[in-house]
């Protein structure tokens, strides 16, 4: 390891060094500010002789002539055992639940995508206990499937629900689930195979103590992973945290042979810091700023998920992303789309309304959802009940279309049972209690209820 006394160049979270020796991609640098402050920095980029260097905390107190920077010649680094489970961290993977430091095998954060051809096909579904998306837009096991929402919207009340709630349904299909588990389905909470990773990016601190507080008082902490990087942390730190999610997640899942649900929020957040680095950088900007190779990053995340052939264990994704003017072809939500295997899109209009979720259920779909779902995995009639619910819904907009014209006292007798069925569907099968956990038999039943209105 060699040490370097004094900085080139300092912009933002960057800082340039000249004449380093042998420099690495990715490697990690220790910088000591004048004050004996320690701070984190990753080599980014090498050109000949300049080594650009981010810093993880920011450049507060640097100075170019006092400043030490020690090259340690490895990658960040993340240690993990089993004893991460019910833990907390900040956004870069230290503990700040006053439980200490976790001892354990020392993992590069790094990670690479699954091998296409090691990849076994999802098939068997996650039970989140909400109607609208076990119903109508089942989540799969291995699956990525995020959540399209728009500022001032409760997605964080959805994740924090989805992440309390999500389970594993006990069966033919999950008989790798183990013996302690409910006869019905496999709850975070009393399951040893199935655990929840959360990773918030640049949250505000009520929203992150809200989090906090709902897997406490819910009993699922000790099956919960949390990293919580804040709204006040360096956008340097922002980039790193879903890595280091991802890293947790990946140990757990291919080492332990764990089932993992990943819950990325907010992927937006996560995309600006980006811009925001890159732009300290000089990169020609691409759509709205973003840099150009934007769609790889974010692959380079997204394509963590899934099941290795011969493992037991699973990742699961669903990353939230918040859509700028609600604007779905927002670049961040766009390249999404492309990556991943389906959306949940979060409706103003619905919220407006006071209905919670406010799941538009016509523009959601989960396009692994027909391989996971039927006979000997849900329930023989899911698939036929998914879609004449789709079809009759997408029926009310049209007689809502035309009750705004005519009148709703014009309307056929058929086009008001369709007016009834569209505020029931709303009311009382997409909408439910924050704390309501419903079955899937449940759910599905409140389906065939929903379709007997237009008979």
């Amino acid at each position: 390891m060699t040490t370097y006394l004094g900085l080139n160049e300092i912009n933002g979270s960057l800082v340039v060094l000249e004449d380093v020796d042998s420099p690495s991609y990715d490697e990690i640098v220790e910088i000591t500010t004048p004050t004996g402050e320690t701070r984190t920095g990753r080599v980014i980029q090498i050109l000949e002789e300049r080594v650009i260097v981010l810093v993880f905390e920011g450049t507060g107190s640097f100075s170019l002539s006092n400043t030490c920077a020690r090259f340690t010649g490895r990658p960040m680094e993340l240690p993990l055992s089993e004893e991460i489970l019910g833990r907390v961290f900040d956004g870069m993977g230290r503990p700040i639940d006053g439980l200490g430091p976790v001892y354990g095998t020392a993992w590069p954060i790094g990670g690479e995508a699954i091998n296409p051809v090691l990849r076994t096909y999802p098939q068997n579904y996650i039970q989140t206990g909400i109607s609208a998306i076990d119903g109508l837009a089942t989540l799969i096991r291995g699956q990525k499937l995020p959540i399209f929402s728009g500022d001032g919207l409760p997605h964080d009340l959805l994740a924090a629900q989805i992440a309390r709630q999500a389970s594993l349904r006990a069966g033919a299909s999950y008989q790798d689930c183990t013996d302690g588990c409910a006869s019905q389905q496999c709850h975070v909470s009393n399951c040893e195979n199935f655990a929840v990773v959360f990773a918030a990016m640049g949250v505000k601190h009520d929203v992150a103590d809200f989090f906090r507080r709902s897997f406490e008082e819910s009993g699922t902490s000790g099956r919960t992973v949390m990293f919580l990087n804040l709204a006040d942390d360096p956008a340097a730190a922002r980039i790193i945290t879903p890595r280091i999610a991802l890293t947790a997640a990946e140990y757990l899942a291919f080492e332990k042979e764990m089932h993992v649900l990943v819950i990325l929020t907010d992927m937006t957040a996560y995309a600006e810091a980006l811009r925001e680095i890159t732009s300290a950088r000089g990169e020609i900007p691409s759509r709205k700023g973003y840099p150009g190779y934007l769609y790889s990053d974010l692959a380079s995340i997204y394509e963590r998920a899934g099941i290795i052939k011969g493992n037991k264990g699973s990742l699961t994704q669903i990353p939230i992303l918040t859509m700028p003017s609600d604007d779905i072809t927002h670049p961040v939500p766009d390249l999404t789309g492309y990556i991943t295997e389906g959306q949940i899109v979060l409706d103003r209009g619905l919220h407006q309304r006071g209905i919670y979720p406010p799941i538009n259920v016509l523009p959601s779909l989960s396009r692994l959802m027909k391989d996971g779902i039927g006979k000997g995995r849900t329930r023989e009639d899911h698939a036929e009940l998914a879609n004449r619910l789709f079809a009759a819904y997408a029926q009310v907009g049209d007689a809502r279309a035309l009750a705004s014209v005519i009148g709703a006292e014009e309307l056929s007798p058929e086009d008001k049972r369709l007016m009834d069925l569209g505020r029931r569907f709303e009311g009382e099968f997409v909408g439910q209690g924050m704390y309501e956990i419903r079955g899937l038999d449940e759910t599905l039943d409140k389906g065939i209820a929903m379709l007997s209105i237009i008979k």
